[in-house]
């Protein structure tokens, strides 16, 4: 990811924070050769220093079939907005976007039903328990054939993260009369993401 210097960020605690408020992410791997995505729900936790995502595939889904061959690439975005060079003090201006993004680097290691069934039930109880603890219950309360037929048309994996990179957009490279501006008129927008946005350039 490009990153010029003032939009860095590097700070572990507050990238793995960002990833879980928005887990939503897009997994990219290359399948034959080619860019293939899925998007799709990531589970994030540290280990020992190490960040770990956990989250599945259909089985009928090829991307995890490439896992071995190269590094994957996790992206996770959160809020963003179109910043008018009308907030600017200089007339010469142009319009750009606030942004943050995280990506995650790393090889997914496979688990599945058959070779790796008490990974893959603790697997899916992480993700229940991260998503809708209360549905737990219900979904322990199936039955096996079903519980069991619903782990055998899927693939998890866990990618520990080798590379993680944030890029924190929010218009950093600008005077603070112009961030001002920028946040402020951010805040007043009827447009909830973008007021998020104002809401992160004030912290």
């Amino acid at each position: 990811m490009y990153r010029p210097t003032l939009f860095q960020e590097d700070n572990r605690e507050r990238l793995l924070a960002f990833m879980q408020a928005n887990s939503f992410a897009t997994l990219v791997s290359l399948v034959d050769g080619v860019p293939y995505a899925s998007h799709i729900p990531l589970v994030a936790t540290q280990q020992a220093e190490v960040v770990i995502l956990r989250g599945h595939l259909a089985k009928q889904n090829p991307q995890w079939q490439a896992f071995a061959d190269a590094q994957s690439l996790a992206i996770f975005t959160g809020p963003h907005a179109y910043i008018s060079p009308q907030l600017y003090e200089r007339h010469e201006s142009v319009p750009t976007w606030n942004y943050i993004a995280v990506h995650a680097y790393g090889t997914p290691a496979i688990l599945t039903r058959q070779d790796s069934p008490e990974q893959m039930a603790a697997m899916l109880d992480e993700m229940i328990e991260f998503y809708e603890e209360t549905y737990k219950e219900h979904w322990h309360g199936l039955s096996h054939s079903f519980r069991e037929g619903m782990m055998n048309g899927m693939v998890g994996f866990e990618m520990a993260v080798t590379r993680l990179e944030g890029k924190y957009k929010l218009s950093q490279n600008r005077s603070h009369t112009e961030r001002e501006n920028v946040s402020e008129a951010l805040l007043q927008s009827t447009d909830p993401p973008a007021r998020e946005v104002g809401i992160e350039m004030k912290r």
